[in-house]
């Protein structure tokens, strides 16, 4: 039983070594990448859908929030939604505790947070 275990360590072993120390399996690795990207490639062609990671959309304006501000604040709001960058900057710098806008009130700034 012994004997099983310390002959998988030494294969595994060799294989690290000849993959980290030289490169003679470079090559295999190569193709074996090459063959799992072409795959891919297949597969999405004939799903024909192509996955898009959640921080490439840019986030909506929340409904409901632009009828309660006034004109300046909501030209602010505005701004602070143009991509998803300057919304996380909003979120980091105005969405704590005690937190205040120069621009927008404190309850519209609490709505603001609690819908981004």
């Amino acid at each position: 039983m012994m004997r099983g275990w310390i002959l998988i360590a030494l294969i595994g072993g060799v294989i690290y070594y000849f993959a980290t120390e030289t490169n003679k399996l470079d090559e295999p690795i190569a193709e074996i990448q090459s063959v799992i990207n072409s795959a891919d490639d297949k597969v999405t062609s004939m799903t024909g859908t192509k996955i898009i990671r959640k921080s490439e959309k840019v986030i909506a304006i929340p409904s409901g929030v632009i009828e309660r501000l006034s004109d300046k604040e909501a030209s602010e709001f505005k701004a602070i939604f143009t991509d998803n960058s300057t919304v996380a900057v909003f979120k980091e710098d105005y969405c704590g505790f005690g937190a205040r806008h120069p621009v927008i009130g404190k309850e519209n700034l609490q709505l603001i947070c609690d819908k981004i």
